[in-house]
Order: C-alpha cells, then sequence, then structure tokens
C-alpha cells in the first residue's frame, strides 16, 4: 500500500490547483486524473473562460480580486502567461445592472456606464442592448494552458500526478482518521482525501456519509464564430468578454478566444444529462438559435460557427460553491458554471481545508 499526506480525486482546475498549493506548501501529495491529460469529459477543456470582477454578490466580487495576485503568482511560478484583463461589459436592462454596479463600487472596483451607441463605437463588432456596464479588470483566462500548468507546477514541487488512473474509490475506514483510495489497481493510504471530481463528485463521495445540496449536471454547448474581415472584432484583450442580460431572463456570454474564433453560449441553457452515460450530442435547435443570436447581434462576426464543443456544469440549486470538510475528507464542487477564474484562490481554500486538524 502506497501512503501520503493528501490523495486528490480529479485534475480538473480546481484539484489541479489544489495539489498545486499543497505542493508548493511541501505537503505529499497525489493527484489522480481517470482521464488522459487535456480530455474533454469534464469541465476545464477548451481555450479559454471568463475572468470577471462583474458581480451582483460582493463575496464574489471580493473572491475574484483575492483570486488575481494568486493568478499572478502561478503565472510566475509557470513561467507564462494565463490571464489577460483590459476590457468586460454586461449589457441589458439597466435594473439587471444596477445591483452589479453597486457590487463593485462597494469593493472599490472601477467601472463605467456607457449608453449602447458608445458602446458600439469603442467595439463595433456588436451590438448592445440596453444599458452597457464596463470594467477594464474583466477578460479572460486561458483555460487548458491553466490546468497544463498547474498539473506541471505540481509535479514540479513534488506531488505524484498520475493521468488515466480510471474510476477511484474513496473508503472511509470507521474509527480510522485517514481514508483509502484506490484507483488503476493501486491504494494509497492518505491523513486526507480531497474530492474535486466535477461532474461525478456525487458519484465519488456516495457512501461516505457526507452531505451534498442537490447538484445538477447540465451538457453545455458552445460554439466558435469567425470575425468577418474588417468586423471590428479581433483576439486582442481590449476586445471584452461580454454578458447579455436578456428581458427574458436568459443570459448570452462569450469572448475571444486566439485562434478559435469568438466563443459564444446561452448559460445554464444545457439539458441535465448523466456523465457516465450521456452521448454527449449537440442540441441542433439550442445550434440554430445561437446562430440567429449572433446574426443578430455581431455585424462582426460570420454567423455560421466554425466550432462547437460539449461542457459539464455542475450546479448547485443557487449557483454558489460547495467548499467543505467532513473528517478526513474534503470536497470541493465549486463551479456552476463560473468557477474557472477563481482557481487559484478556490485551491488555496481547499488546501487550506486539508491542512486543518479537523
Amino acid at each position: 500500500m502506497n501512503r501520503c499526506d493528501v490523495v486528490v480525486v480529479g485534475a480538473g482546475v480546481m484539484g489541479a490547483a489544489t495539489a498545486w498549493t499543497l505542493a508548493r506548501e511541501g505537503r505529499d501529495v497525489v493527484l489522480l486524473e481517470r482521464y488522459a491529460p487535456g480530455h474533454d469529459r469534464g469541465s476545464s477543456h477548451g481555450g479559454t473562460r471568463i475572468f470577471r470582477l462583474a458581480y451582483d454578490d460582493r463575496r464574489f466580487v471580493r473572491m475574484a480580486l483575492e483570486s488575481l495576485p494568486l493568478w499572478r503568482e502561478l503565472e510566475s511560478d509557470a513561467g507564462e502567461e494565463l490571464l489577460q484583463t483590459g476590457a468586460a461589459v454586461d449589457h441589458g436592462p439597466r435594473a439587471a445592472l444596477e445591483p452589479i454596479a453597486a457590487a463593485l463600487a462597494a469593493e472599490g472596483v472601477d467601472h463605467e456606464w456607457l449608453a449602447p451607441g458608445e458602446a458600439h463605437e469603442r467595439w463595433p463588432g456588436m451590438r448592445f442592448d440596453g444599458a452597457v456596464l464596463f470594467h477594464p479588470g474583466g477578460g479572460r483566462c486561458f483555460a487548458e494552458r491553466t490546468v497544463s500548468a498547474l498539473c506541471a507546477r505540481a509535479a514540479h514541487h513534488g506531488a505524484d500526478v498520475r493521468f488515466g488512473a480510471g474510476r477511484a474509490e474513496v473508503v472511509r475506514r470507521d474509527g480510522a482518521a485517514s481514508v483509502l483510495v484506490r484507483a488503476g489497481g493501486e491504494e494509497w493510504e492518505a491523513r486526507v482525501a480531497v474530492v474535486t471530481a466535477g461532474a461525478w463528485v456525487g458519484e465519488v463521495v456516495a457512501g461516505l456519509g457526507i452531505e451534498l445540496p442537490p447538484l445538477r449536471v447540465t451538457l453545455e454547448q458552445v460554439q466558435h464564430f469567425r470575425p468577418r474581415d474588417g468586423g471590428g472584432i479581433d483576439p486582442h484583450p481590449d476586445w471584452p468578454s461580454f454578458i447579455h442580460h436578456r428581458a427574458d431572463g436568459a443570459a448570452v456570454y462569450g469572448l475571444a478566444t486566439p485562434g478559435e474564433g469568438v466563443k459564444v453560449d446561452e448559460h445554464h441553457a444545457g439539458r441535465a444529462v448523466d456523465p457516465e452515460h450521456d452521448d454527449r450530442l449537440a442540441d441542433p435547435v439550442r445550434r440554430a438559435a445561437l446562430c440567429r443570436y449572433v446574426a443578430d447581434w455581431f455585424p462582426g462576426l460570420e454567423p455560421n460557427p466554425v466550432h462547437m464543443a460539449t461542457c459539464l456544469y455542475t450546479s448547485t440549486p443557487d449557483d454558489s460553491f460547495v467548499l467543505e470538510r467532513r473528517g478526513p475528507i474534503v470536497v470541493g464542487s465549486p463551479c456552476s458554471g463560473h468557477g474557472f477564474k477563481f482557481a487559484p484562490w478556490i485551491g488555496r481554500q481547499l488546501a487550506r481545508l486539508a491542512s486543518s486538524r479537523s
């Protein structure tokens, strides 16, 4: 039997950030990933994710602000750029944006109100609906590059990183202060197991006496659209990531992804799925609706997608995060479709939970 201090189950961005943090602190950590590096079965693949400070909840604004220096620490450690900031906009009914502006103001975040015409002059490749709230602190994270860097730097700092480990089983023994983790025909005894298994978190912790909030797993589909020549859209960081708050309550988001065009999707519009058995096929009705949206709102984009990809959201009823410890088990289910930007901060929090003497 192998022995270590901490086993992290799941090497998506949250598990990788946790292992990186623990390894930098000199902890004896094993990071287990069921699939191969860069796989597309979960929630951390693809070129980019939005980074934003704009939330109507001050807690998330503070989390994003506290994440920024940790992103820069990671970049310094990895020797590459992983986060670019410069521009982000929210647009839609002013009543929907005012709570966001209030939260930004309360946390001292620079922001600016623009009329739709003013915004169109700055970014002529897109149209704007109602009020426009701009903040220069938003931008984009490079997703796959970040996960790869976290895993590589965790290994550099001493973590044992295992890809293709297969399905992990976590066993909590009665009266024992440690936990057993089995995967790929091997077994580890650890003081703590950190479960960051994304859409599979409920499966991994089933039978461990850990009560989670209801988690809904959905299949989301993003589409990438090619900028028109001279259409006013380019992959420079000054071209904004965006969230369009629709009058019907829906939200469409997107951002430029270098080499892939502009990624666009409707937030939380996917169907509920079983991650173990779903065919991951895209919905042609949603595809057509998004093409119509792009034709209406983005004169700078060709309305036919050049690339489509799917990913999984694992969401709580209120889109909050699960970060908690029960005995020798730490559970991290922190995405709800908007967690990537916080990854270094969440990794630090999960590492602290794993290092506590609970």
